[in-house]
Order: structure tokens, then sequence, then C-alpha cells
């Protein structure tokens, strides 16, 4: 019987299998992009003749695809204005090891999600975890795939916590009731989802914790923390209208910086050379650090810390326009030998030197009053096109950008925050669609002036789309050829006659369909199925529509699994085995603890 129904498919359908094997493989196996291997796989199916370049494309606009696509803007607001340093400040604070990092991180993540959707939350994290893991020394491989595993266990303790409830929700509703003739399946209340969701939530949160040590992979930035890097002495003020005002150095988080150390505080006619950390901060104090470029980045994000020259403010661009520049100064740089302040150096060069690197020498004087030397390494706030500029230029040897240099906007950030919070109330209450409320509140962000339009181009993360459009592909060729049905349909055949095997077979199916295809397909590839199965069976359809809905979110033992999964995967730096390793186990302990809560819950 099983062998019929998989001999009556056609050879299009084991060119898929072929592909799905063949992606699968380099993706375990190999070192190449996510995007690359997929979009390979979906050229094969396209020349086979699988799928026509209608079908192959049309993952370009799913909803779900652009609707991430318009989140990095919305995200890229929140990191420009600040807001993201907001909640980390708030939420996240100082983690004293990784395991302290884990709780602080997913269990306000996992609550967040319960009632916002996930991918937005993913979004709004992501840069700010990425600057709290590089502050707190822990790589972004312990922390990225923790934040989506979060993100996705939280998701399902609601109704409205992820798109897959919802279209499993919109698909009973679509159901005719056997019973009162006429009428259709009532949906789920908005917590129904907390007896199987909370469970797993709280089992998945401990068991990352438990285990982070072995299967979570920890890859190193390529400059060490033992490297000697380019040290900057550069000076800050702290802003007499600013929240620093009168809190200690230890409250203000300007003690344990990556890379960099408060040197000094210079008090009106007073310097403070040692400073403790319960030395409380004044308005106006000129502090000095010395650190790394990523250290002096971070400061100038500090909200309440403002450049300690008033040249940044004569400059003829726009503040918000400019970013950081590196600059090492050559011997026929014509104001070698003499001091950046009587050299005029903004007039010559449009540019406000902010910090000076030396061979590791510390410069005790003020900007202004250091003598340029050949070989200083300058740190310039300027607008970008200083680089193209100066790139040829013999005044300078070498002429590079700092990557997310951009200053931030905290004036904005409460507005930012105003337009994300109104964009999740008015997807959750279904007065728009999650996509259109994402496209109104990127557009909000451009207007209002919390990101520019230069900024939002940037932020959005191409493989990642076309890694998502891909995989949409694959999925609809499983599903035209009938490979997923056929599938589908023999693994729960078996298990017919119980209903805890039947509901075990389902979600285990379920599951398997949504780390090969995506969450969404699975769901409604399974809901019929799921439905057919109770009521053949002439039990209570809940448990088994809830395994389907939960297990088509709950898959975690690939990339493809989830679209956060996706999001994470770049910024992580992760191999397609580093989910496998870390997720199949979660897969497992998700499905035993769901399958033996859903028949308490819901009795059959």
């Amino acid at each position: 019987m099983a062998w019929e129904a998989w001999a009556a498919l056609g050879w299009h359908a084991w060119v898929t299998v072929g592909v799905i094997l063949f992606v699968l493989g380099m993706l375990l196996f190999t070192q190449y992009g996510a995007d690359l291997i997929l979009v390979t796989g979906v050229t094969v199916l396209v020349l086979t003749g699988v799928l026509d370049t209608k079908q192959a494309f049309a993952g370009m606009a799913n909803e779900g695809m652009l609707t991430v696509a318009v989140l990095y803007v919305v995200a890229c607001a929140l990191d420009a204005t600040g807001a993201t340093g907001w909640v980390v400040q708030h939420f996240l604070r100082r983690p004293k090891s990784v395991r302290g990092a884990l709780v602080r991180l997913m269990a306000p993540v996992s609550f967040m999600s319960a009632w916002l959707n996930n991918t937005p939350v993913v979004a709004m994290f992501m840069p700010a975890v990425n600057d709290w893991g590089r502050k707190n020394g822990i790589s972004s491989s312990k922390l990225m795939i923790p934040l989506s595993y979060a993100a996705v266990l939280g998701g399902c303790c609601t109704l409205i916590g992820t798109s897959t409830n919802l279209i499993v929700h919109g698909l009973l509703l679509a159901t005719p009731d056997p019973n009162r003739p006429g009428e259709h399946l009532p949906g789920f209340n908005m917590l129904d989802f907390l007896w199987v969701g909370l469970p797993c939530t709280v089992a998945g949160i401990l068991f990352m914790v438990a285990t982070h040590k072995w299967l979570l992979p920890d890859r190193k930035p390529l400059l060490s923390d033992t490297a000697d890097p380019r040290e900057y002495t550069v000076e800050m003020k702290v802003d007499p209208h600013g929240p620093l005002v009168g809190k200690t150095i230890e409250e203000a988080g300007l003690r344990h910086l990556p890379r960099c150390f408060l040197a000094e505080i210079n008090r009106g006619d007073r310097i403070i050379p040692a400073v403790g950390p319960q030395e409380k901060l004044q308005a106006n104090d000129q502090l000095v650090f010395v650190g790394v470029v990523d250290s002096v980045v971070d400061l100038r994000k500090t909200r309440g810390l403002l450049p300690a020259t008033d040249q940044v403010f004569k400059l003829t661009s726009s503040r918000s326009e400019r970013c950081l520049v590196e600059a090492v100064v050559s011997e026929r740089c014509p104001l070698v030998g003499q001091t950046i302040r009587d050299g005029r150096f903004r007039s010559v060069y449009n540019a406000v030197v902010i910090a000076v690197a030396r061979s590791g020498q510390r410069i005790n004087r003020k900007i202004g009053d250091i003598v340029l030397m050949p070989g200083d390494t300058l740190l310039l706030e300027t607008h970008p096109s200083l680089v193209e500029q100066q790139r040829n230029s013999r005044h300078f040897y070498l002429v590079s950008a700092v990557e997310n240099s951009q200053p931030v906007r905290h004036e904005r950030g409460l507005l930012a925050l105003a337009i994300m919070i109104a964009m999740v109330l008015v997807a959750s209450f279904e007065w728009l669609s999650m996509l259109e409320a994402g496209m109104i509140a990127a557009g909000a962000m451009i207007v209002t002036g919390c990101c520019t339009g230069t900024m939002a181009r940037r932020s959005v993360d191409w493989s990642v789309l076309i890694a998502i459009a891909a995989s949409l592909a694959i999925g609809r060729a499983l599903e035209i050829t009938g490979v997923a049905a056929v599938a589908a349909t023999q693994l729960t055949s078996w298990a017919s006659g119980s209903p805890m095997l039947s509901l075990i077979a389902i979600y285990g199916v379920c599951l398997l369909l949504t780390e090969l295809v995506t969450n969404n397909a699975a769901a409604v590839l399974m809901f019929p199925i799921a439905l057919q199965t109770a009521h053949q069976l002439g039990v209570n359809y809940l448990p088994f529509v809830l395994a389907v809905a939960v297990s088509a979110s709950y898959g975690f033992a690939t990339p493809l699994g989830y679209q956060t999964h996706l999001m994470v995967y770049g910024p992580g730096g992760y191999r397609f085995s580093d989910f496998f390793k870390v997720g199949l186990a979660i897969d497992i302990l998700c499905w035993i603890v769901a399958v033996s809560v859903l028949p308490l819950a819901f009795p059959f």
C-alpha cells in the first residue's frame, strides 16, 4: 500500500526528492550560504520543469517575506534612535555569566513574543543583543539561536503570538461543523495555546540554560581580546540635561566597557585621575576614555554623553548623515607639525577629529592641542563622501568608514518606540495585516526622521530574504508534486487505531514538514489530515489541531523551520549543523511535552 502510493508519483516528484536531499546535504556538510544553496535547488527545479518561473519566483512576492523586509527597516530605526539600547538597559542589564545572560535574554523575549508577533520581536532585539554581547564579552553565536528559539517558544503561548496560530484558527472557522449543519467549527480562545505553550517554553529555556556550554557554538571574532588594536584617546562630555547626571560610574554603565577604560574626569579646574565606580557624574564633566574604535562608537551611542568638542556642531552636513571615518596621516599631509586647532583641520577637510591613536601611546592633551605626526590614526566625524574624496589623496595613507557609526538620534527614541508599538497593536487586533502595518510603520520611521532612506536600504539583509523566498519555492514543489501529501498520509496511517499514537504521529509528521518546508505550509497541509484523523477515531479534534499549530512553529533543527531562524543565521555566524545539533534535542523535548500535556488539557 505504501509503495503503491509512492510508485504512483511522477518523475517530477522524484526530482523534487532529489533536490531536497541535495539541499539538506549541502547545508549540513558545506559552509556555502543558505541563500546560494536554496537558489541552486530552485534553479534545478525550474530547469527540470517541476516549477515554472511564476511558481519559482512567487516567494519574492510572499507576504511573509515582504513582512520581514519592512521589519528590517523598523528595527533599523529603533537602533538608530537608541530605542534598542534602552530595551537592553532595562531588560538585559549586565549578566555575570553566559548562563545568566541566557536567562535574562530568553525570559523577556518569550514573554514579549506571546503578545507581539515574534518576527518584529526578533528584528527589534537583534542589534541590541549583538551590542550587548560584545559589551559583555559574549559571542553572538551564544545568543542569536536562543533569541530566535525564545521568540518561537513564547509565540505559541497565545493566539496572536505567531501567524501559524492565526492561520490554523482561520482554517477552523472556515471548516463546516459536522454536528451542526450550516455552521462552522468554533475557533480558538486567546489562551487555549497557553496550556501547551507555557510548559514547552519553560522546558525549552531550562534546556538551553543547562546545555549551552556543549550545544551552542562559541565563535570569537577574528580580533581576539588579547590582540593589540589601535587605542584612541577620546573625550566625552556629560549632557547637563541627560539621564547620567547624578549617577555613579557603575550605574551609568561606564565601568565595564569592552577594551576601553575611563582614564580621568576633568571637572572644572579639578582632575580626577583614578575614577572609582561610586564616583557620581556631574553636569558638563569631561570624561577621558582610552579604547578601541568599537568602544568609541558605543560611547557615542550612549544617551547622556556628548562629544567634548563643539566643532562637530559646526560641520556643514547634517549630523544625522554623518559617520565615523579612520584616516592615517601621511608625511605629505600639509598639517603635519601643526596642532589640530592651528591647522584648521575642520575647515580644510570638513571633518572633526574625535580621537587620535599614536603607536599605543596615550596623548595627554586636548584634541585641539595635539600636534599631528606622520602615522597618527585619526578618528573623524564627517560625511561619508570624505572616504571617496580622500581615498587616493597623498594626505592620508588609508581612509575607511567605521561600520554602524552614525550618531544616535536619542530625541526620537520614544517616537520610534511609539510607532513600533502602534504597528504591533494594529496587527494584533487585525485592523491591518502584519505587512500593511509594517509598511506604514517603516514609512513613518523614515518620514519622521527616525532613520534615513539610505540607512533603511542598507538595513535589509537580502541573503535572508532570498533564502526565505527560495525555501517557499521548494515547499511549493513538495506540494504540487504530491510528495508532501503522500509522506504525511503514509506516516500517520500506521497509528490510526490509537488516539495517542495518532497524536504523536501527527505532531511528528508536521514537525518534519516544517523543518523541510515552511511553518505555514506545514500547518495548512496537516490541518485536514488532523481533522480527518479525529473524525475517524470519533474523538475531540482540539488536541490534534493544536498539535498541528504548535508543531508547525516548533521547528528548531534547521534554519528553514522558522523565518526568525533565518534572520539570526548570518548575524550569529552559524552553520547549518549548529541548528541541527541544538535544535533536534529541543524538537524532541517539545514533542514529548506537547503530546503529554494536550490530552490532559483537551481530553480525547
